[in-house]
């Protein structure tokens, strides 16, 4: 048969393992992969030498959505996404969004809001997370709707003045597994972190750097724990999300082990960046203003291995557009009043990547840490792998080139990276979507609106 591309003598590197082989594709689907799949094509492609690699499917983003004054930024940061080899991404609708006319806020309103204003935008599929929120009268009520609208995950915070109660939060788990969903959560414990931040002000220790201080390992192993419990005890599925220390591991080891239905996301910044970042002067501290804060180099080495040996189950990047002159500037007001969280949708699959070339991780284990376990576990079964049947999400990745990552080259939509000047191996050559070129040879030839919204179901 006459296949519509044929990706020839690349690498293909599935969780299984890596082998050289041919990606025959047809009506956007991988139709074949094995060798000598013959030469009628549409297109042939040349991998000689290249990773053939699924897309990377990013599960946690805060990407935002266009605005009259930027119209672009959604479409941007997909673009960006492309260049860094996600094909597809999971973007949560910021707390508060989706509010009614008598003033409510609503998670189905804010679904109807988020499509509407990024249909017809992004270059890559994308899909939504809903946020829980205190704000919201009833909390709970949507819930089953919103999953039966193919939004199955949402999250709920422990922390900040939109955050829930424990008694909401275990309600919750409940009301999601009920409804076939899945409740992320983001595991800090409010009372340690109210009472050292309310320390640190009237001791006048309001520079960027105590926002690590107030933000302690501690504080977020305690609330790991909890949830866990709430988890076990409601007998629900669980995510933890942006997990960044050793402590707050050693309470996710010992949930899985005691029988918790609960899975775990780390992100790039705790992979490669530390501690020694909050001792730049105050404007650049300020970038790093991350939560959970980055953590000791000890704790960066807990977190690769506790990929390598599967008790984090997924890479994921908690990307926040953030723009240096105008959120992590808000001085001398306090580290209170900046924004939490740094760009990191384009260089997700290069900072993992640097684990396997590091030897830390094998090829097998990027791919189910990037593409895999977040396709499985976020219900995309037609993503997340080069095998027959599967939409034909495909990156190839040149493992031996070296670069240095710099914000004038990258195309998020902030305005620097937290990476700026560290030297990387590896490289996106070319991105396809359902078999279409997004990203070929480095140059964008994709276009506005090819990505798709992705109703999703778990399975």
């Amino acid at each position: 048969m006459t296949w519509d591309l044929l990706i020839r003598g690349g690498t293909v590197v599935t969780a299984a393992g890596a082998k050289p082989a041919d990606v025959a594709v047809a009506d956007g689907r991988i139709a074949a992969v094995g060798l000598a799949l013959g030469a009628d094509a549409a297109e042939i492609v040349d991998a000689t030498g290249l990773l053939v690699l699924p897309g990377v499917v990013d599960v946690h983003t805060h990407t935002r959505v266009a605005s009259e004054a930027e119209p672009d930024r959604f479409f941007q940061d997909s673009v960006a996404a492309a260049f860094g080899g996600t094909t597809t991404f999971l973007c949560f609708n910021n707390p508060g969004t989706g509010v009614s006319e008598a003033g409510a806020a609503s998670l189905l309103d804010g679904l109807a809001e988020f499509r509407a204003a990024t249909a017809g935008d992004s270059a890559v599929d994308v899909g939504l997370s809903a946020v829980i929120s205190s704000r919201q009268p009833d909390p709970l009520a949507e819930l089953p709707a919103l999953v039966e609208d193919g939004v199955p995950t949402a999250k709920a915070f422990m922390v900040y003045d939109f955050g829930v109660d424990d008694r909401t939060l275990l309600a919750a788990m409940r009301a999601m597994a009920a409804a076939g969903g899945l409740l992320e959560v983001h595991c800090e414990d409010r009372a340690l972190i109210d009472d050292a931040v309310e320390q640190a002000y009237r001791g006048g220790d309001t520079l960027p750097r105590a926002h690590a201080t107030t933000r302690t390992p501690e504080a977020e192993a305690v609330a790991v724990h909890r949830a866990a419990a709430f988890a076990r005890a409601a007998g629900a599925p669980m995510h933890v999300v942006h997990l960044s220390s050793t402590a707050a591991l050693e309470e996710l080891r010992r949930a899985k082990a005691a029988g918790t239905p609960i899975t775990a996301e780390t992100c790039p910044h705790y992979l490669t960046l530390t501690d020694a970042e909050y001792a730049r002067p105050d404007a650049e501290c300020a970038r790093y203003v991350i939560s959970p804060p980055l953590r000791s180099a000890a704790d960066r080495e807990a977190l690769w291995a506790g990929l390598a040996d599967g008790t984090l189950d997924l890479v994921a990047t908690d990307h926040v557009p953030d723009r240096a002159a105008v959120e992590k500037a808000a001085w001398p007001a306090g580290f209170r009043d900046l924004s939490n969280g740094a760009p990191g949708i384009e260089t997700l699959l290069t900072l993992v990547y640097q684990g396997v070339a590091a030897g830390r991780i094998t090829l097998a284990r990027m791919v189910e840490l990037l593409a895999t376990a977040p396709a499985r576990r976020f219900g995309l079964p037609t993503k997340g792998a080069v095998e027959p049947g599967k939409d034909a999400d495909v990156v190839l990745f040149d493992p031996q080139a070296r670069r240095t990552l710099r914000q004038a080259d990258l195309h998020h939509s902030s305005d620097y990276t937290p990476y700026e000047g560290l030297a990387v191996r590896g490289a996106v050559r070319s991105v396809f979507v359902r078999g279409w070129p997004v990203v070929r040879d480095g140059v964008f030839v994709g276009r506005r609106g090819f990505g798709r919204f992705v109703e999703r179901r778990l399975g």
